[in-house]
Formats: structure tokens, C-alpha cells, sequence
């Protein structure tokens, strides 16, 4: 399951994002920092309008989206990388996540205390970015101490005491691991070390409710951070999120109108992470249930029908495809084989986005 973990300074409002966002979950958003002594995980559907329209077609018994983890990671504060604050033990848990959700703080509210007396979302993001960075070098000088040993006979040793170099001079000028070209070997071999800046990001600018449309001065500063460093960004209300969550869904398209949006942060940020860390979704259906599945962009028919189970890939034989659009036209899948737009793939197939496939495999 793809997970991502949301991180920022205290009192930016992670906890009360993470709330909305798994709506069940029982994290404490409190204010005052530290309140959040353990990460929360917590396990969300992503949404997806055509999973419920698949279901019809079908007349599926059971409806199951794939699925999505948020884990809840305390407020970082300077020096954590040092162990000030938690800060060893938050960044532990940052490093078994896919993604990190960098929530920034966008808002003034004299009622919500901020840690460091002021907005200010380029030094507070630069905070988060340079323990993240200060931890990453640390790991790096940690394992290159013990690799100059190996490194007079072994060519692995040297191979992988290069890549470390050319990471540690873009963190010790302030850069992240991600900004360094590594080759595919490279990247295999640095993995293990779960450098926390070479993880995927999203900025989350956290706003008002007034400025969830149209943002503010303090969104485009973090928009440009983003831009700068390739990330992602999207603008949420992690107040306006908590409020969605006691409407029903007319109630919920109804506010957003109001308010001049068209979908809820939940949404945004799936669709960031999706995009970010480049995911697509296929779907299986039939009359016991209609899936979503999750796969990485560019992987071929028997890859994906691993994402079943591993069987599926060592015995494929073929699979029976069609676009998602092109089903719904046909209204079934025995008119859809009528009309000739039933495609039998194989192995070389690449599936696409929004494919309803089945598979045909030896056990």
C-alpha cells in the first residue's frame, strides 16, 4: 500500500489534516507542540468515480477501492536532526514512507501558536528541509566511514562511495539527494540508507477557509519553493477538511461550491501523489466485485496482473482488455467483444490508465 507521511513544524495543522483525511483516525490536535507522540496511520480509499459506474455496469456484489496510508509524524522543530525535540525518533518513522506530505503553514491565527512567533512558510519549510538534509549527511558520512575500508579492494565499495560523494556535496550546499542523477544501479545500491531527501514531495499549503479558492501571498511563496525544487503542490484547509467530514456527500459538493472548489484536499493530494510518484489505477470487474488497482506507469500486462498476486505474473498467458470509456459505451462486456473493441494483449502490452482488465494465467 502506498503510504505518505505528513510532516511540517508543530502547529501547522498536520493533525487535524490527518484527522479529516482518515476521518476515523485518533490522533490529537492539540495546540501546543509534541502532542503527537506516536505516528498515526491511518488507511483511506482513494476516490474514484469510476469504480461506483464499473459496479453498475457489472452488477458487482462488492465495490473495493484501492486503498492509500497517511501516517501522522510529529512537528519537527531546528536541531532534530540532533535529536532536539523527538527528532530522532520522527525521523526514523519519515524514512519508511513513499512520499512526504510537507504541510506548511499559510494562515495567520493569533488563537494557534506557532513555534518559531511568526508565519513565515520559506523559513519554516527551510527548517523542515535542513534537518531532512542534516540527517541524510549524517547517514551518508556514517556509511562512508565504513566503506573506506572495503573501498582499497572491493570495485561495489568504490562504486557506491562515488554516488554517496556526489550526494553529500549537493547536501552540504543545502540541495537535496532527489536533485542528484543517479543511475538505475546507483539508486539500487544507495536504497537501504532510506535517505529522507531523495524521498518524493509534496508541498501542502494550509489555509483559511477564505483562501482555499484563490490562495495568498504566503501559498505563492511556497508554490515557487516548489517549482524550484521540481516538487509537487497543492493548497488545502485543514479546518475546512475537519468540516467535511460531518456533511453528506450533497452537503459536501454544495460547501465546496460555496467556497469555489470543486473537490476536497483529500482528493488533491492523492491525485499530487499519484502524479508525483507516477501511478495509474486499472480496474477488474465482473459480478462478485469491481477493483481498483494501483500500478507504476510503463509496466506491461504481466507486471500489473502481479499487483494480484505474484502467481499471476510467473503464469500469465494473455489478457482480455478495454478501456474503461469505451465498456461504458458498449454498456457490457458481451457487446463490447460484439463490436470487436475486446482486445486479447500480451506480454509486451503496457497497460494503460483507466484499462479494465482480466487475466488469463497458468497455476
Amino acid at each position: 500500500m502506498l503510504k505518505a507521511g505528513i510532516v511540517g513544524l508543530p502547529n501547522v495543522g498536520k493533525s487535524t489534516l490527518f484527522n479529516a483525511l482518515v476521518a476515523n483516525a485518533q490522533a490529537q490536535a492539540a495546540n501546543f507542540p509534541f502532542c503527537t507522540i506516536e505516528p498515526n496511520v491511518g488507511s483511506v480509499a482513494v476516490p474514484d468515480e469510476r469504480l461506483q459506474l464499473l459496479c453498475d455496469l457489472s452488477k458487482s456484489k462488492e465495490m473495493i477501492p484501492t486503498r492509500m496510508e497517511f501516517v501522522d509524524i510529529a512537528g519537527l522543530v531546528k536541531g532534530a536532526s540532533e535529536g532536539e525535540g523527538l527528532g530522532n525518533k520522527f525521523l526514523a518513522n519519515i524514512r519508511e514512507v513513499d512520499a512526504i506530505v510537507h504541510v506548511v503553514r499559510c494562515f495567520e491565527d493569533e488563537d494557534v501558536i506557532h513555534v518559531s512567533g511568526s508565519v513565515d512558510p520559506s523559513r519554516d519549510a527551510e527548517v523542515i528541509n535542513l534537518e531532512l538534509g542534516f540527517a541524510d549527511l549524517s547517514q551518508i558520512e556514517k556509511r562512508r566511514l565504513r566503506l573506506k575500508k572495503q573501498t582499497r579492494t572491493s570495485n561495489d565499495a568504490q562504486f557506491e562511495d562515488a554516488a554517496l560523494e556526489r550526494i553529500q556535496s549537493v547536501l552540504e550546499q543545502g540541495g537535496a539527494a532527489r536533485a542528484v542523477e543517479l543511475s538505475d544501479e546507483e539508486a539500487k545500491i544507495i536504497k537501504p540508507l532510506g535517505l529522507l531527501t531523495a524521498k518524493p514531495i509534496i508541498y501542502a499549503t494550509n489555509v483559511s477557509e477564505d483562501d482555499l479558492a484563490g490562495g495568498n501571498a504566503y501559498c505563492e511563496e511556497v508554490t515557487t519553493l516548489a517549482t524550484r525544487e521540481g516538487a509537487e503542490c497543492v493548497r488545502i484547509s485543514a479546518q475546512v477538511e475537519a468540516e467535511l467530514i460531518e456533511l453528506g456527500e450533497a452537503e459536501r459538493i454544495d460547501y465546496l461550491e460555496g467556497l469555489g472548489v470543486s473537490e476536497g484536499g483529500l482528493k488533491s493530494l492523492i491525485k499530487a501523489t499519484y502524479r508525483l510518484l507516477g501511478l495509474r489505477t486499472y480496474f477488474t470487474t465482473g459480478e462478485k466485485e469491481t477493483r481498483a488497482w494501483t500500478f507504476k506507469a510503463g509496466m506491461t500486462a504481466p507486471q500489473t496482473a502481479g499487483v494480484i498476486h505474484t502467481d499471476f505474473e510467473r503464469g500469465f498467458i494473455r489478457a482480455q482488455t478495454i478501456a474503461y470509456q469505451k465498456l461504458l459505451e458498449a454498456g457490457s462486456f458481451a457487446e463490447a467483444r460484439n463490436k470487436g473493441w475486446l482486445r486479447s494483449e500480451g506480454k509486451d502490452y503496457v497497460v494503460e490508465e483507466g484499462d479494465v482488465m482480466e487475466f488469463l494465467f497458468n497455476v
